[in-house]
Formats: C-alpha cells, structure tokens, sequence
C-alpha cells in the first residue's frame, strides 16, 4: 500500500524511516518474492545484530541509539544512569519497614537494605545493580542477576521529579524487593530478543543491550547475503522482500509493529507461540491478543505503554478509515493515520521540534489557524503558540507508573472537568488487536486479569461462562484452564474432578507432556499437585510435581514443592539432593534454604541447620517458615529464650499466626 502525504515536512520523516537503498554496483531489480511474502520471516533468516546494520545505515545509527528504544537496556553503568546520588536517596516503606539506599563502589551501582532498631542497624543486604531498564526519560529500574535468573531491585529513579521512590507495583504494602520475577513477556519488549532458557520463568543465558533494528525489520542475514551479492533493490518502485520496512506494509501490519509492545496489557498467547515468535510483517492477532480493561466514566484514566490503544479510540484515526458497505468493517485509507504519521523511530522525540507534531495535525486540518476551526481563546492559543499537542493530547499521569507524565494519545477535545468526575463503572475486557477472540481465549483473558493485575472474584465468574464442562469431550477441551480457574479459586476438590474425569495416568502419560515457551502444561500439573497436597493426598501430589519439574526444570518453585512432597514422605535424603540442585542454580533462593536446613536438622546436623538459616535471614529476615524454623532450632538446642523471642517476633508481624502462639503458650507452661 502506496502513502500519500501533503505536508512536506511529514513527507521528509517518512521518506527518511523508509529508505534503504544501497549501492552495491550492480543493476537494480526487483527481488524474487516467496511465497509467505518476506524472505526473513523464513526459519532460515538469523539475526546478526544491529553493528551489521551500522556498515550501510550509519546515519540512522548514530541517531537511532539516541533514541528511548536505542536506550531501552544496558549494562548499569555511570553513563546510563539517569539518577542522583547522596543521602537524600534514601527511601522508606513504611509498610515493610526496610529502607533503601543506592550507592556507587567504583564502577559498580549497589543498592544496600536495610531495617533500623532505634538506631541500630538490625537489617543489612546489599545487592549488585547488573542492569539498568529504562531509557532515563522517565525512568531508570533496576535489575540484579543470579545465574541468568533475573529479578527487579526496589527502587526506581523517576527522572522527570528527580527522586527515588519504589518501584511500580511495589507500593501499599507489597514490596516484594529483590524477588520480582522478570519474565519473557517484560524482557521481550525492553529488550531485543534476548537467548531465553526455555522450562524456566525468568533465566537467561545471555541478554543483548536495548532495543535494536531487527525488532522493527525483522532478521537481517537475507538482506545482508543479498547485498553481499550485489542484488540491489529499487525501494522507489519496489518492495525489498529481504527486509521489512514498515512504512511498505499494509496499515494494520504496520499497526502490528508498534503495538507489539506499545500496546502493555493483558497478553494471551496464542497455542503454541512464545513472546518471541512475532516479526515484523506478520499478523500479531496470529500470535497474541491484548486485552484492557473498559470502564465507563474513565475515558481520561491510561497506561504508560498503551499508546496503540488510546489512538485507535481517537477521532482521528477513526476518521481516516472508511466502512466497508457490505460488512460494515473498517477498511484503511491509503493515507490511513499510524504511528509513523507523527514519529520517526529514527529519531529521538526529545530532539523532534513541536512543528514537526504540529504540521502532522495540520496535514489533515488544513489550515487551522487561518480558518478558525480552533475554538480556543485566541490568548490561551498564543500562550502554547497555537502548539495543538498541549490541548488535544494533555500531559497527565498513567495509572500504573507513580511520578510520571506523558502525552496521552486518546486525541480529543479536551475534557471537562465534570465528565471527569463520574463514577467509574467496569464494562468487561476489550480485545484491543482482534476483533472475535474465541471463547478460551477471553476465558484466559479473565483468569490473568484476577492473578495478574486485580483479585476480584467477578472475574472469575466471567472466565467460567466461556467454558463447558459437560462432557468428558468439554473438560478435555477446556482442561488446562478449568484446572487454572479453580486453582485461582482454591476449589481443589473441582480439579481433582475433572482429573477423574481424564484419568490420572493418561494426564500423566500422554496430555501433560510436551514443554512449551510458556510453561502451560507445567503449570497445570503443579496446580494439580497441590490440588493433592492441600487434600492429603501427598503420593499423587508428588507425581505432578515431579511432572511439573520434568517440564520446567528451571522453576525453582516446582522443584521446591518435590522436595517438600519427599520430605512429607520421609525420603529425607532425596529431599536433600533437590533442595542443594536448586541452591546451585540459585543461591538466594531463600525456600530451599530453609527447607534444607529444616532437613539437615531432622538428621541431626544442627550446625549445618543454623548455617543455612542465617544465610537465608539474611535475604529475608521476615520469611514466617523460616522464622519458625529459627525457633524449632533454638528449642532443639535448649536455647527457650532466644525461641521466645523469635516466636515473638513472629506474632508480632502476624497476630493470626496460630503455631507460633501453640508453641509459645507450651513454652511458657
């Protein structure tokens, strides 16, 4: 599809993302076409990094590195951190009661925990800083590495306030410090196509710095043979099938691009498929459907990263598409509005003049100043310099990043304040890239937006109107999400039905089988493992455990629940060798710590116990197992006050804490 544009500076933008002519020497043709259309969405095509890029595109380069995708990731370091440093950057949760301080020694970004009695110092834990995510614009997060696991530290530069604060998500008393998880689905947009260790949730072999070429033109290495071969290719007259330019693409794909990743929601993944699986050209519907929650009365409230989706709500890109008579469909235009109508990816919007935004708007309002379709006061014109940007897309704050402004995209009137203040109603999940999603996918959609984002049992209760369970046929087709729905639910009798149902030794034998990108089936049977273990049944939780650890064996979760499954069987030693395997793979892995200091001290090897014990308080001195094991250590060794002491701690940071009370009170007699 051929764009048209009549601004000149708009038409100098696009031709400057679009043109990639080379000149090798020798006669242009055009390129032989494959079948499924770009030579590079074949299984042969590999990406080669973006310095192979750099030889012929040195110019896009230079100013693509400049830009918040060319600075997405990096190695921390004190040129890509944003922050300030010093005693004000001290934080504190108040609900946690750990503060945070970040500090350099030498080249090396740390960031130390750490709890205060009076002042005392009773709480020490200082991490390294081994990557910084966020192109500083606004923000800079923090990830550490242990053995490829990768997980969010608890503080976060907010660069537009300049302060620290915690992280998003990390607020009202769910601090999760240095455990959050970070998986595919966040790396793979922050990220550019990082070397993922398939049966695992969060580790990598190894991690490229930022976003680059590739994830906007596909895999490089046909292009790159091509002009190694002196087959040039014409881009004036024809498409370059040997690399995706997105600018030659149909509307909706070139849509795709940009809302793989600028369109954060809730992400269903298609059978089969990983967050890997899309390039550029292809259909993302084919790989994922993004849900968004709808509310009626809340048209004003957004996401940072949903600027896809804010867009296509805009009259203006409505607008620029015309109904089909037939099927009432919306077909695009020619001149359709995309992202590249207002942005070049090349460049860097903190170097992109306001004219340039300004004439975008103008390419299609032609002549908004000397035609009065401007309404606003002719001052408050004057005082933006008729800057359209300033009222149409206001700045404001997302709902899910604190300290942080951005333009929203919803383009519009401005609101009233009164339509602002209207109570805010839920209307259900809208599927934001597919218009008829299937019934397991929504049902997915609705079990994710309870674990994923908010625990509100409706919609739990909308996932279960999407599937059947009528017959044997309906709970093999629904299986693995009947079984995900009732876990959420902790209806552990339900999945244990509807394991009767298919028969134990066939879910073991021939469904739960095959390992996947997204761990689906693993999953499944650790839920049915603890369907098991939560109603007695420790021989058969043990089972699916193990099946769930065949699957993922890098999901030190699962691998710790076999463990415990041995130990309630008393195969103490073989508990052992699952506890210390997981310790090898992740030493900060408090769980195993503690569980295989609990082991070693039902064989009678107290010193080994206490070792293990403080090396894991002194990760997570607030860990209630681990505590109670502190205290079943000191009473084993006679030591009744030091366990009191902790039994009282224990009560304390929970009054519900039955056991610990038990103990006590039997302490005290």
């Amino acid at each position: 599809m051929k764009f048209s544009f009549r601004n000149s500076a708009i038409a100098a933008l696009f031709t400057a993302l679009v043109s990639l002519v080379v000149n090798c020497g020798n006669p242009e043709q055009p390129p032989e076409k494959s079948v499924a259309g770009y030579l590079n969405h074949s299984d042969t095509a590999r990406y080669i990094g973006m310095n192979q890029c750099r030889l012929c595109h040195q110019g896009i380069y230079e100013s693509f590195l400049q830009t918040g995708m060319g600075q997405s990731f990096e190695h921390a370091s004190k040129e890509k951190s944003a922050a300030t440093f010093g005693k004000h950057a001290v934080i504190h949760d108040k609900y946690s009661d750990y503060s945070y301080y970040p500090f350099w020694d030498k080249d090396s970004m740390k960031i130390m925990e750490f709890r205060l009695q009076g002042k005392d110092t009773v709480h020490k834990r200082i991490e390294t800083v081994d990557y910084i995510i966020g192109s500083g614009q606004h923000t800079n997060s923090h990830i550490h590495n242990t053995n490829g696991y990768l997980h969010q530290m608890p503080m976060t530069f907010y660069a537009q306030k300049k302060q620290w604060d915690l992280p998003p998500g990390f607020e009202n008393g769910i601090n999760t410090r240095f455990s959050r998880k970070i998986g595919l689905e966040c790396m793979s947009c922050h990220n550019s196509l990082p070397d993922f260790v398939k049966g695992s949730e969060n580790k990598y072999n190894s991690l490229p710095e930022g976003i680059n070429c590739e994830r906007c033109h596909g895999p490089g290495s046909i292009h790159v043979q091509q002009r190694q071969q002196g087959i040039v290719v014409d881009t004036s007259k024809y498409i370059d099938y040997s690399i995706v330019n997105p600018g030659k693409l149909p509307v909706d794909l070139q849509f795709d691009v940009c809302q793989r990743c600028h369109l954060q929601g809730n992400t269903v993944l298609k059978e089969g498929k990983s967050f890997l699986d899309f390039k550029p050209g292809m259909k993302l519907s084919d790989y994922m459907t993004v849900f968004l929650p709808r509310y009626k009365n809340a048209d004003d409230q957004f996401i940072m990263a949903s600027h896809a989706d804010r867009l296509k709500q805009s009259p203006c890109f409505i607008k620029s598409f015309q109904p089909e008579t037939a099927t009432g469909s919306l077909r695009p235009y020619k001149s359709s509005m995309t992202c590249v109508t207002c942005h070049n990816p090349h460049v860097s919007v903190k170097v992109t003049g306001k004219e340039v935004f300004n004439n975008a708007c103008k390419n299609c309002h032609n002549g908004v100043k000397s035609t009065n379709l401007c309404t606003e006061k002719q001052e408050v014109r004057n005082k933006v310099q008729d800057n359209c940007v300033s009222c149409h897309m206001p700045k404001s704050g997302s709902i899910d990043i604190p300290h942080v402004t951005v333009h929203d995209h919803y383009i519009r009137k401005p609101v009233k304040k009164d339509e602002l203040e209207k109570i805010k109603e839920f209307i259900g999940l809208y599927a934001v890239n597919e218009k008829r999603p299937d019934n397991q996918t929504k049902a997915k959609a609705y079990i994710q937006q309870y674990d994923k984002f908010e625990s509100n049992p409706t919609f739990l209760d909308s996932a279960k109107k999407y599937l059947t369970d009528k017959t044997t046929e309906d709970i093999k087709s629904n299986f693995t999400l009947l079984v995900h729905l009732n876990f959420s639910k902790q209806d552990y009798n339900s999945i244990l039905a509807y394991v009767s149902a298919l028969d134990k030794d066939y879910l073991l034998n021939s469904f739960l089988t095959l390992p996947s990108w997204d761990n689906s089936h693993a999953w499944t049977a650790y839920r049915i493992g603890e369907a098991y273990s939560n109603t007695g049944n420790i021989m058969d939780a043990y089972l699916f455990y193990k099946r769930a650890t065949e699957l993922a064996p890098y999901y030190p979760d699962f691998k710790n629940k076999l463990g415990t499954s041995l130990m309630a069987q008393q195969k103490v030693q073989e508990a052992m060798a699952i506890f210390s395997d997981i310790l090898k793979e992740n030493p900060k892995f408090v769980q195993a710590l503690n569980n295989l200091g609990y082991a070693s001290l039902v064989t009678g090897n107290s010193a080994e116990a206490e070792n293990l014990y403080t090396r894991a308080l002194k990760l997570d001195p607030d860990y209630e197992p681990l505590l109670m094991n502190v205290a079943g250590l000191h009473i084993y060794k006679k030591e009744y006050t030091e366990a009191k002491k902790i039994l009282n701690r224990v009560i304390k940071k929970n009054p519900s804490n039955l056991q610990a009370k038990k103990v006590l009170e039997q302490l005290a007699g």
